[in-house]
């Protein structure tokens, strides 16, 4: 009788987790049916950025076409300071509609690191990582995964959440200590989008964007001539001080030059920014990296942004791109939300 009771309690056993094992890879293949092999897709959604005690939001709305098209609008509510990455069949771009700059990239974009509001991404992370966790509750399905930001190697996983009936609606990263550093919330996400043939054509979407920056004055980027406030950085690594500062006059603006030496020596310069008379392309040695409140150029050895106005350049010979996006994100002047 005694064996009868084991033999039961280990076909339940076995019954259980084989239910619980095919439910899982039975809403894996659910999603993936639904998201792979999409032709195009169009969403919009709120990206949530933590910096230290500072939180900044953005506005997001991604258009994609099968072929290698992405148009992805990243707006700071604090400042409607707006930056589009576009790829098309010609390159990767950045572009600046308030300053009327774009700034053109050879890089792999998107594909060299997680992207936390691309569809694809999102859905590479989960199938790739063998070690992901799986948890349903009663209003969603959550996946826990491994990501790749070899630009930031503090974020380090993913909750990704699904609603019943598989739709995508929020991916959480975080950093080692489980907390969170990016919250992309998804509002809306039409798989079936009807796109016009100039959606990802560079040359328009510079068109439209000065038009309603023209018509909306609250989305004009403040340019000065002169830099009244010399913003330094709140994070300078240990045994490296500021030992020079100079200030010098440029065509139109002025440029401050600062110096640290030390364990970890760099160079840091600001200096304003101004708006071009005629439309102008940038070739840009990097990869596009979203710094708090912008898409800068991040290569081996510097990263250079622009904030409100001004535009900035920091470069070591010795410290990692780690340590200078440190003292990047430390540089700041924006409003935030919290």
């Amino acid at each position: 009788m005694k064996k009868f009771f084991l033999l039961i309690l280990m076909v339940c056993s076995c019954f259980i987790t084989g239910c619980f094992g095919n439910n899982n890879n039975d809403i894996l293949k659910d999603i993936q049916k639904k998201y792979d092999n999409l032709k195009a897709y169009q969403l919009t959604g709120d990206l949530e950025i933590v910096n230290n005690d500072d939180v900044y939001n953005y506005d997001v709305k991604v258009v994609y076409q099968k072929k290698d098209k992405y148009y992805v609008s990243l707006k700071n509510r604090a400042n409607n300071h707006e930056q589009i990455i576009l790829k098309n069949e010609d390159g990767v771009y950045v572009l600046t509609p308030s300053l009327n700059k774009s700034f053109k990239f050879q890089s792999d974009w998107p594909y060299n690191n997680s992207q936390v509001y691309l569809i694809e991404s999102i859905l590479d992370d989960i199938e790739k990582d063998e070690d992901k966790s799986f948890m349903e509750n009663e209003n969603s399905y959550i996946y826990t995964t491994n990501v790749n930001y070899p630009n930031n190697r503090r974020l380090v996983k993913q909750m990704v959440t699904f609603d019943k009936k598989m739709n995508l609606k929020k991916v959480t990263v975080m950093d080692e200590n489980d907390i969170s550093q990016m919250t992309m919330t998804f509002a809306t996400i039409d798989l079936n989008p009807e796109i016009s043939n100039d959606t990802f054509d560079l040359n328009k979407i510079m068109g439209d964007s000065q038009n309603q920056e023209e018509n909306n004055s609250e989305n004009n980027t403040e340019t000065t001539s002169s830099l009244e406030d010399v913003v330094y950085p709140l994070y300078i690594p240990s045994g490296t001080v500021l030992t020079s500062e100079e200030k010098v006059n440029k065509t139109d603006g002025e440029r401050v030059i600062m110096t640290f030496e030390g364990e970890k020596p760099f160079l840091l310069v600001e200096e304003t920014a101004s708006v071009e008379e005629e439309f102008s392309i940038i070739p840009t040695y990097g990869e596009p990296y979203l710094l708090i409140d912008t898409v800068g150029a991040l290569t081996d050895s510097s990263i250079t942004w622009s904030s409100n106005g001004v535009e900035y350049y920091l470069v070591s010979d010795v410290m990692s791109q780690d340590e200078l996006i440190d003292i990047a994100r430390s540089v700041n002047v924006i409003p935030t939300m919290k």
